[in-house]
């Protein structure tokens, strides 16, 4: 299992922490934030966006297509209701030639397998364990 931390900064802003690479977390202005990076919903969206590049490249790159290029745009919408979640994401991909017609379907296929795509299709189970905090002096 690979570990991510997730440190506090300031108020709404937080750092992921990945190997050796620091992602910063914020809220936009209009919810209270600094705006100092993406919020959790927008890293969670631009994950699966470029999980499904990954596949798509490797699909393009393995079938000797041309994949320098390859763009994927996201969108996504919140559910109005309560529980807060996602309620629609909506992937684009835009490789960099047209797609000769017997490599659509299998090109869509390829991207379909994305490990977040079928996390999705197949929700792991979740475990929250609220840890005692450190004793103050």
């Amino acid at each position: 299992m690979d570990d991510i931390s997730v440190i506090h900064r300031e108020d709404d802003a937080f750092a992921i922490l990945i190997r050796d690479h620091v992602i910063h977390i914020d809220q936009p202005f209009s919810a209270g934030g600094m705006d100092a990076g993406p919020t959790p919903v927008e890293v969670f969206v631009a994950g699966l966006a470029a999980c499904a590049a990954h596949y798509g490249r490797r699909y393009l790159a393995s079938h000797g297509l041309p994949a320098q290029g390859l763009a994927v745009s996201a969108r996504f919408t919140m559910n109005a209701a309560s529980p807060a979640r996602i309620a629609r994401i909506d992937l684009s991909l835009r490789p960099p030639v047209r797609l000769p017609e017997a490599h659509e379907g299998r090109f869509r296929a390829a991207v379909e397998r994305c490990t977040l795509h079928n996390t999705l299709l197949s929700p792991p189970q979740v475990e929250i364990d609220i840890g005692a905090a450190e004793q103050v002096a």
